[in-house]
């Protein structure tokens, strides 16, 4: 197993493919640039943790604690599970979460600006107060989700599943509903 070093900024984690870390406390660690590729993360605390520039394809992040993680610098989280994740406050600006599952996840005042949603699955997911400027949401399934208060300014949701959504004073200047679907 590679070791993995609590903010160690010299420590390269390349060889990280895969690797199984479910429900491990890994507050405060650095996995910048890491290929975390189909990784395990399942039921672990990442409160805090810096996954900026993270290859996160495929990986497992269920039920994980994410709390003010930092996942930037067009972290890759393509087809990546976040379902039940709490992503309170994370920061996930340039994000790809294209075909990610964020089912019943928490993403309470998140920073969502230039991240790519599209063909996301965001049903029943908690979005309150959450930050959106020119994201991607093309054809992204946001049934039951909460969109309370957010701002989706120049958002693209073209094609986008709203059924029963909560969008109370939610700020939707410039955004794109073209086909949008709230049946």
């Amino acid at each position: 197993m590679t070791k993995v070093t609590r903010n160690n900024r010299d420590q390269k984690y390349q060889l990280l493919k895969g690797i199984n870390l479910m429900g491990l406390d890994l507050r405060g660690y650095d996995f910048t640039c890491a290929d975390l590729e189909y990784a395990n993360f399942q039921g672990s605390n990442l409160t805090g943790v810096n996954l900026t520039g993270a290859n996160l394809e495929g990986a497992n992040l269920t039920g994980a604690n994410l709390e003010g993680a930092r996942l930037l610098g067009h972290v890759n989280l393509t087809e990546a599970n976040l379902s039940s994740a709490n992503l309170t406050k994370a920061c996930l600006g340039g994000a790809n979460l294209s075909c990610a599952t964020l089912s019943s996840a928490n993403l309470t005042k998140a920073n969502l600006g230039s991240a790519n949603l599209s063909g996301a699955n965001l049903m029943s997911a908690d979005l309150t107060g959450a930050f959106f400027l020119n994201t991607d949401m093309s054809s992204a399934n946001l049934t039951n989700a909460v969109l309370a208060g957010v701002q989706l300014n120049n958002t693209n949701m073209t094609g986008a599943t709203l059924s029963g959504a909560n969008l109370r004073g939610a700020k939707l200047e410039d955004a794109n509903l073209t086909g949008a679907n709230f049946d």
